[in-house]
């Protein structure tokens, strides 16, 4: 059924602003920024937001944020959750085709703190990191409904280094397996998250997936190995085979692996 709007009686600066959001095509933006975005102004831009929410014509986000009674883009409002949130992990695992499982939640990753949060039915998870983390994203979607993501191979280092927002680590290793990677991109991400178990367990199963083109990786990865063995899972049992090679104990042992990339949905 289609939403029903109370117009009401909008005053004529109302309506102005409705025609100028139209113009610029802008179904999303903050407050603070709005009429130098529709080059504009007006005598009380916060009363005219005020009385549009109440008639149904715009939708509040939060406190100074705002959207179209009809924009529901879950990416693009990550973003304006935090003024650096990156969809991330799980969600962009999705995004990119990496995985057939639907999280009911949206990773944002960001500098910021934030508690997580729901927005018109969308639950938004805000996943704090360092400054150095925040990199390896792109623009996607179109015109004013860009967002930032992830790129494959920063979606799969994240994941990695955080795989309690993955999905489940078989999820994990299924994505590995079939992504088309960049190895020197890989280094770099890997660089940035400054996380050696991370790059042992990448170096680890790139070379028992066989991933064509790795050779850069494991040249980094080597000089990395130290006498430390950390389990494939993190998030698993201490059990399994030791990989002397990488420092790596398989609590899921190669067996499980290959039956895990060969499994079809």
């Amino acid at each position: 059924m289609e939403e029903q709007i109370n117009i009401g009686n909008p005053s004529y600066q109302q309506l102005y602003f409705i025609k100028l959001l139209d113009e610029y095509e802008i179904n999303i933006f903050q407050l603070e920024d709005i009429e130098k975005r529709i080059n504009h102004s007006f005598k009380d831009i916060q009363e005219v937001i005020k009385k549009l929410v109440q008639n149904g014509l715009l939708k509040r986000i939060e406190k100074g944020k705002y959207c179209r009674h009809n924009f529901n883009d879950e990416w693009v409002i990550g973003n304006y959750l935090v003024n650096d949130g990156v969809v991330a992990y799980w969600s962009a695992l999705n995004r990119h085709g990496l995985t057939e499982q639907f999280p009911n939640t949206v990773f944002v990753q960001t500098t910021k703190r934030k508690d997580e949060k729901t927005v018109f039915g969308v639950n938004y998870k805000f996943i704090h990191v360092a400054k150095r983390k925040l990199t390896g994203f792109k623009m996607f979607g179109f015109g004013n409904n860009q967002y930032r993501m992830t790129d494959i191979e920063k979606t799969i280092v994240d994941c990695f280094d955080l795989p309690e927002y993955s999905g489940g680590y078989a999820e994990l290793i299924r994505a590995f397996n079939t992504a088309t990677l960049n190895a020197g991109q890989m280094v770099e991400y890997c660089k940035a998250v400054d996380n050696i178990a991370v790059t042992k367990r990448i170096a680890f199963l790139a070379e028992f997936l066989n991933k064509p083109d790795f050779d850069v990786f494991f040249q980094y990865a080597n000089l990395l190995v130290n006498g430390k063995y950390n389990l494939l899972d993190p998030l698993g049992l201490d059990e399994g085979e030791y990989v002397n090679e990488w420092k790596i104990r398989l609590n899921i042992s190669k067996e499980e692996i290959s039956e895990i990339c060969n499994k079809n949905y």
